[in-house]
């Protein structure tokens, strides 16, 4: 059912948005690399999505399914390509080649996830990229980076959340009836995605200091699925550091601080996540025993880390003796953190959701209303915007062709022959 506070959009230029008149190559597939360009064209630039002429993997991943017939589309899919346009484009042809050569030249960054040297192989290595366009910015997505022993190796989230050592610090200990378990969403594929962006504009903003400088003002931009998890463990790969000591899986509790975790109550469950001295002092109250707080054992954060196992089944039977949204409300009040622990739906009809536009609606001219999560970033100045829906396959093709140059004869000599 349709959310009444949706308010449905058709697709049109917007705000023009911070990277308005940047063109963004994007031959990437699947999910790291398109999510990086989506963020992208969210904030203004043009990003033209090349697809092999199958399209990219990502349509074909239902269900869940969007439309009917042969322009259904996978919702997977439809995550991470809007604000795009869409060539369909056969690279194994010279005469495929030559228009991603066009569109190169013509571009500012190229984001690319083939596996190290394969765009080589396609006839675009670093020496020809800066060839055809010396300002050029290449991301280049991989599994695991283009050196070391493991450069040549595909990198899939899962795998690479496994052999990063996310897993093993995610899920319930063995003794709870756990084991290592995958994040819900595709995470290491999404941070590349965030890294890739941040390398992009980071690059972007070093051009024209370069050019001053007389060096080359493009350069390449190498993100790994491997490294950037790597990277996302932050404190508890400096926990690791600072101990010797691989982390454990806690579940949903806190490795350093306490209580920062889930309780069960009378109907439900409830997140608590308290971060500070006062914050303690205060949830003591709420939850009816000012003892727990002048009690030596619990007096500072480290004691209750220490004392951890002491403390849980304290709290736990306070927690179990009265219904969620009792607790929720005695939280609140007392102004400590606390959470309801929704599913989508209800986390989608938060109020706070609909006050922040996090929840979009756009009018696609083929598959009709597709709702989308909105934009996390926010600029006062020059607002992001989403405004066209995800393109099918090569929806735009001649369009792009017509811009780089082709004549129609041309265009249509090359739909013919199956090169778009």
């Amino acid at each position: 059912m349709r959310s009444e506070h949706v308010r449905p959009r058709h697709p049109a230029a917007s705000q023009p948005g911070p990277l308005a008149g940047l063109r963004i190559v994007d031959c990437s597939t699947v999910l790291a690399g398109p999510y990086c360009t989506m963020l992208l064209a969210d904030l203004g630039a043009d990003v033209v999505k090349v697809e092999p002429p199958e399209g990219d993997a990502t349509r074909g991943w239902g269900p869940p399914w969007v439309g009917e017939g042969e322009s259904r589309t996978a919702a997977y899919y439809l995550a991470a390509n809007r604000n795009k346009r869409a060539i369909r484009l056969d690279l194994r042809r010279e005469e495929g080649r030559s228009v991603l050569a066009r569109l190169v030249e013509r571009g500012d960054v190229l984001v690319e996830n083939f596996r190290p040297g394969g765009f080589d192989r396609v006839g675009f290595d670093d020496r020809r990229l800066a060839a055809l366009n010396p300002g050029l910015v290449h991301l280049a997505i991989s599994g695991y980076g283009s050196t070391g022993p493991a450069a040549g190796r595909p990198g899939y989230d899962f795998l690479v959340q496994a052999q990063a050592g996310l897993m093993s610090i995610t899920g319930f200990p063995d003794a709870e009836g756990g084991g290592p378990t995958k994040v819900g969403v595709a995470v290491s594929d999404l941070t590349t995605g965030m890294f890739g962006a941040i390398g992009v504009l980071a690059a972007l903003a070093a051009r024209e200091g370069r050019r001053r400088a007389g060096q080359p003002a493009g350069q390449r931009v190498d993100v790994s699925i491997f490294e950037s998890t790597l990277a996302w463990l932050a404190n508890q790969a400096q926990n690791y550091f600072a101990t010797g000591r691989p982390p454990v899986r806690r579940g949903n509790a806190h490795p350093s601080i306490v209580p920062y975790e889930t309780f069960a109550t009378a109907d439900g469950e409830i997140a608590v996540g308290v971060g500070s001295e006062r914050q303690w002092i205060r949830f003591c109250e709420a939850l009816g025993a000012p003892e727990l707080a002048g009690d030596a054992r619990f007096a500072s954060n480290a004691d209750r880390v220490r004392n951890r196992a002491v403390l849980q089944p304290l709290l736990e039977a306070r927690f179990a003796g009265a219904a969620t949204d009792r607790w929720l409300a005695a939280l609140e009040a007392a102004e400590v953190p606390a959470a309801p622990i929704n599913d989508l739906a209800a986390a989608f009809a938060d109020p706070q959701v609909a006050a922040r536009e996090m929840l979009v609606e756009l009018l696609h001219p083929i598959l009709g209303r597709v709702r989308q999560v909105g934009l996390p970033f926010k600029l006062s100045a020059t607002p992001g915007s989403i405004r066209t829906p995800p393109p099918m396959i090569g929806e735009q093709s001649e369009e792009i062709l017509a811009e780089l140059g082709y004549a129609a004869d041309e265009i249509a000599r090359l739909r013919a022959s199956g090169v778009v």
